[in-house]
């Protein structure tokens, strides 16, 4: 066996022969000769992209308009002889570009670890029993496990197929799922026409079959077009490209400005050139916010790995901004609200009412009838019951490290723990009744059934689904002494007993048939059953969900939880974990009846919507969207992919989520947790407040800088600062300062203020107001210091000194004052902040300390000591500073509070 993926033309050869030229068997490899098999072949994971040239990719950091802006200064101020001012712009230049460089460099290994997170698993079979492995460790001749919402994981020869359709769009650009069998086409057949084939990167869009690879990694189909797969997106969103572009703008307008200036300066004024020019260079410097969208993109790129600590998983980075502000969940149940470890509590038959206990998925328990503890063996109609239960059924228990463990459906393990506990030997029955055909489970028909031969010539329909589906299916019923006219009313009592108590109830039936019969149809089932019994089966709510719920709600969040389970079970669950109007419930046949125009009204009061379809789904998405709601749509199966998509915000389940679901969703969360969502919300919204902060500390900085360049240009004042100290400040502090705001952790009161509105923009009112004021105190403080320090006749030189420091202290308290935007900066708290602040404020106290009373540097920066008596003031200053902007800041938050608007 070579590793040329040409020497086979897979889909012409019979199964058979595919099994013996793979040396493969139906019961799969053992592990040694996977592991033989892997070093052969290699991980099944397509090739990566190339990396870009280290060299070339930090020279791309200097491609962008300031950077062009700056350079043509440097050459012009080395032209005119300033060397110190040449070095300190080219160091403003390269500073920036190591930042961005660093930071592309994190945020492109945040991406390779999340396409790591998101790697498919598949379920295989080896040595005979069914395991749940990474995609990447399959080879040739695995024997594969394909059901609905499955991506495929390599590409497969399939032995069995049962009512399969695969999205193949990705390959062939056919955008119907196409029907697969068994058949064999010739060997030019084209690509889509290859019915016996399914190829890595599709999608079982119905259906289910087992396969044998036959090609994995690069030798897939999709290996030779991988470049049309890309499970993360580029690190960018939209608020990114909004400040990039905004920045521009902001830049073309400053370069107007100086321009108009220097005129001004030169043939009004008739300053001396050399010294306006570097005026002006240090007025562009100052203005220009130039690092501020890489200091986006790192909060951005530490959000999303804050998030995946939380166990949610970003693929689309303007999800971020999204979740920050959801107004409303929508949520499945099973697993997401509860803990998804089904167990049988109540088994129904004709006459019988009895209880189970156990724990988790161990086939051992206690079986009781009016409280006395009996014998399943003693009751031949729970016996039937619990062995239709093993055998309609396509999971499998494993027992490792004293635990029970499902592979597969979670409920479907459940009944297998039940038939146990009765008595019912699953593995040995399983043997016992070979499996000859099946109708699987979909969301439309609500049933499965399978059709079982034995060993005696026997042959059985075994048929499990909604209550009420089965009932409508069944003629009959099975009683200790045999059959029994249907009643309809008993079961439905039964079943709704069972859903009042939070159980999850099913019907289980059965039918005799020929021993010819060797295939299933929908006709072989409908109106022909004889009714076995009910299952009831419990999932606990998750004790953190609860508290989730009630954190959501505190946030003005409202949780819609929209179930395919009875309504008494989705109620007595939306009871327990505490949602809202949990009294009311909508079925799908009550949204049915409705319009568009009663359903928006509905959504509004009714927060629990059980028995739905993927299309009631996406209808309640629209409708809550109608309002002007931020949605948050969950889901886990093929079905759910159109809610997801037309969700603002579609979180699909990582660890029951097929990958369909994880292709149409933004996030993925790892362990399927209600509150890994909430947790995911409370960190979009911390991600948003830190940009919005790196934003409201950035702008009004450079603005007052600017405004104090402006004013003594356009009075022919002495420039209160030199081109080279501005370029200074600018370089300590936006490298650190700013940089700091995108660590900061979520505020006290983030979940506790109402989601922000859609159409919120980021540079609103309130900043506008903000820059204005700031950049009007800067002026006051900067010219208040220089005139007093003139009229001192301390020198200019000192006067200078005093005011480039004072710059700093202001904009260090700033920090101080935006960290807490939306609350109080005057608590312990709030003054002690984090490491991260400190850290800087001590970076950049040390570097106004060094260029203060460093001889060396004190002759670069034309700077001169500064007293003891001096600092004070200028502290004092930055005090004053402090007390206006938090007064103000407290006026705005009562008024606004008082109000009952948005802050």
């Amino acid at each position: 066996m070579t590793k040329n993926r040409n020497e086979h033309l897979w889909h012409e050869m019979p199964d058979k022969v595919v099994l013996q030229t793979l040396k493969a068997t139906s019961a799969g490899l053992d592990e040694s000769e996977v592991k033989s098999r892997l070093e052969i072949y290699g991980a099944n994971l397509l090739p990566e992209p190339p990396k870009s040239n280290v060299f070339i990719l930090f020279l791309l950091q200097f491609h962008n308009i300031l950077i062009y802006v700056l350079l043509g200064s440097a050459i012009i101020t080395a032209f005119l002889a300033h060397w110190l001012d040449t070095f300190v712009i080219m160091a403003v230049v390269v500073a920036n570009a190591i930042i961005g460089f660093i930071q592309e460099g994190k945020a492109e290994k945040a991406m390779d670890a999340i396409r790591h997170m998101l790697a498919p698993r598949a379920a295989v079979l080896r040595d005979g029993e069914r395991h749940s492995v990474e995609g990447k460790t399959l080879v040739p001749g695995d024997i594969v496990l394909l059901e609905a919402g499955d991506k495929v994981p390599a590409d497969i020869r399939l032995l069995s197929a049962y009512g399969m359709l695969v999205q193949e769009a990705i390959l062939t650009g056919e955008s119907l799922p196409v029907e697969k069998n068994l058949n064999t086409v010739a060997a030019a057949a084209p690509l889509g026409d290859r019915s016996c084939m399914v190829f890595s990167g599709t999608l079982v869009a119905s259906g289910q079959g087992k396969g044998v690879v036959v090609a994995t990694g690069k030798d897939t189909e999709i290996g030779h077009i991988s470049g049309l797969l890309s499970d993360v997106q580029v690190l960018t969103t939209p608020l990114v490209q909004q400040m990039g572009i905004f920045a521009k703008r902001l830049t073309a307008l400053i370069i107007l400005i100086a321009a108009l200036l220097l005129f001004y300066g030169t043939f009004t004024e008739h300053h001396d050139f050399p010294e306006l020019f570097m005026a002006v260079v240090g007025l562009s410097v100052a203005a220009i916010p130039e690092g501020l969208p890489a200091v986006l993109t790192i909060t951005l790129a530490i959000g999303v790995q804050a998030m995946a600590k939380r166990n949610a998983i970003v693929r689309r980075l303007p999800a971020i901004e999204t979740l920050g502000s959801v107004s409303v969940i929508c949520t499945d149940k099973t697993g997401t609200l509860t803990r998804n470890e089904m167990m049988v509590s109540s088994a129904v038959t004709h006459l019988h009412l009895f209880s189970l206990d156990g724990t988790g998925y161990e086939p051992k328990g206690t079986l009781r009838l009016a409280e006395a503890e009996v014998n399943g063996k003693e009751h031949a109609v729970l016996e039937e019951l619990a062995l239709a239960a093993a055998l309609c059924n396509d999971a499998s228990l494993k027992h490792s490290d004293g635990v029970f463990m499902v592979e597969g459906d979670p409920m479907e393990g459940a009944l297998l723990a039940f038939a146990g506990k009765v008595g019912i030997d699953a593995p040995q029955q399983l043997a016992a009744w070979v499996r000859t055909d099946a109708i699987p489970f979909d969301a439309k028909h609500r049933f499965m059934a399978t059709l079982n031969h034995d060993h005696e010539h026997h042959a059985c329909v075994f048929v499990k689904g909604a209550p009420e589906r089965i009932l409508g299916m069944c003629k009959d019923q099975r009683t200790e002494g045999g059959i029994e006219a249907l009643n309809t009313a008993y079961w439905h009592e039964k079943a709704d007993s069972i859903a009042s108590l939070g159980q999850r109830v099913l019907a289980i039936a059965v039918k005799s048939t020929s021993p010819e019969h060797t295939t299933l149809e929908y006709t072989d089932v409908e109106g022909s059953l004889t009714m076995l019994g009910l299952v009831g089966m419990i999932d606990p709510p998750r004790i953190e969900a609860i508290s989730a719920v009630r954190e959501c709600h505190t946030a003005g969040i409202r949780v819609k939880m929209i179930t395919g389970d009875h309504t008494k079970t989705a109620a007595a669950i939306g009871k327990h974990i505490g949602l809202q109007n949990s009294d009311s419930v909508l079925t799908g046949v009550d949204l049915d009846k409705m319009d568009d125009a009663a359903l928006k009204l509905a959504v509004l009061e009714c927060d629990i919507f059980a028995r739905t379809s993927p299309e009631h789904k996406l209808r309640l998405v629209m409708a809550l969207q109608s309002h002007g709601m931020t949605v948050a749509m969950t889901g886990d199966g093929v079905n759910d992919t159109p809610a997801l998509k037309r969700a603002d915000a579609g979180i699909a389940m990582g660890g029951k989520g097929s990958e369909a679901a994880k292709e149409a969703a933004e996030i993925v969360l790892v362990d399927d947790n209600f509150a890994s969502i909430v947790a995911a919300v409370r960190e979009g919204r911390t991600v948003y407040d830190n940009i919005k902060k790196v934003i409201s500390w950035t702008l009004p900085t450079n603005a007052g800088e600017a405004m104090t360049i402006i004013v003594a240009l356009l009075f022919g004042m002495t420039l209160p600062m030199t081109a080279i100290q501005i370029l200074w400040i600018n370089l300590i502090t936006g490298i650190t300062l700013g940089l700091a705001l995108a660590f900061e952790p979520t505020e006290e009161n983030t979940m506790r203020r109402p989601p922000r509105p859609r159409e919120e923009a980021l540079i609103n009112l309130e900043l506008l107001w903000h820059i204005v004021l700031v950049s009007f105190l800067i002026l006051c403080g900067v010219y208040g210091i220089y005139t007093y320090a003139m009229n001192q006749e301390y020198g200019i030189d000192l006067a200078r000194t005093m005011v480039i420091n004072l710059l700093v202290v202001i904009e260090i308290f700033h920090l101080f004052f935006i960290r807490n935007i939306y609350s109080t900066s005057l608590t312990w708290k709030a003054v002690r902040g984090t490491k991260v602040v400190w850290i800087v404020v001590i970076i950049v106290t040390l570097a106004q300390f060094a260029i203060t009373y460093t001889p060396f540097l004190q002759g670069i920066f034309s700077t001169q000591s500064v007293s003891l008596l001096q600092g004070m003031l200028i502290i004092g200053i930055g005090v004053v500073f402090f007390i206006i902007v938090e007064t103000e800041k407290q006026i705005r938050l009562r008024l606004f509070n008082q109000s009952g608007l948005r802050v």
